[in-house]
């Protein structure tokens, strides 16, 4: 059904549900998992099916919490929509049904760390739009990206929502930062009379700050199609190789 391979389920169960922005538009999901799908989690970007039982429609979700085959439980990120009431507002301590863990990831060992386009990467780039921050912050709180204090790579994070009070994972991003991640929130409806962040789309963002060593660039990317190809566009334009401009799907 869908992408990828035909599911595997596995029972597992919710264990907390709880507000991921201030507006209660997206919550924070974490589900416990068999240990045998918490060993198959290996890259930032991959994701699992979703459902309550074979009645329920599955859900594709990227996973949010970074790889960790010792934590047999996933974290998720999910906006809430019209069809997905049932896991949005579903209750602590409910049983669920979960996949195998799908999709290859984002390939950073193969295209940011490896010397294949002969420039070392040094500048990590990450777009990240409404919930497709989930992927994203698997990836920055992994490791994999190897920024901190004992690299010399630099990184920021473009983050895109409506309103200030759509943002998540506000309370991390100080921990972000001093890890070496630059976070820079842009929002396209902003109450401007109190927001004095960056305002517009991601995209605009990026055009207005250029790209700095592009060759030695690399970027991770996550949201609506339009942002994506727009983001890729202007980067692989500006002189990044198109190899290091990785999506998770």
């Amino acid at each position: 059904m869908g992408w990828g391979p035909d599911p595997i389920w596995s029972p597992s169960k919710v264990t907390t549900n709880s507000k991921a922005c201030e507006s209660g538009n997206s919550v924070t999901l974490n589900v416990s998992v068999q240990p045998e799908t918490a060993s198959e989690y290996k890259l930032p970007g991959q994701y699992v099916q979703v459902r309550l039982d074979d009645s329920t429609k599955p859900l594709f979700l990227a996973i949010a919490s970074a790889p960790d085959a010792e934590n047999a439980s996933f974290e998720f990120l999910v906006k809430k929509t019209e069809g997905n009431d049932w896991l949005t507002s579903i209750a602590p301590g409910t049983a669920v049904e979960v996949s195998q863990v799908l999709g290859n990831g984002y390939s950073i060992a193969e295209n940011i760390d490896s010397l294949k386009y002969d420039f070392p990467t040094q500048n990590i780039l990450l777009f990240a739009a409404g919930s497709g921050l989930a992927p994203i912050k698997a990836a920055l709180e992994s490791g994999q990206l190897k920024v901190g204090s004992d690299s010399s790579r630099q990184a920021r994070l473009y983050y895109g929502e409506r309103t200030a009070e759509d943002l998540c994972y506000v309370d991390k991003y100080s921990e972000w930062e001093a890890a070496g991640f630059e976070v820079v929130p842009v929002l396209s409806q902003p109450d401007e009379s109190v927001w004095k962040g960056r305002t517009g789309y991601i995209q605009t963002a990026l055009e207005e700050d250029g790209v700095d060593i592009p060759r030695n660039s690399g970027a991770l990317l996550c949201g609506m199609k339009g942002m994506t190809e727009a983001v890729k566009d202007f980067l692989t334009k500006a002189g990044v190789f198109e190899g290091r401009v990785l999506f998770n799907f």
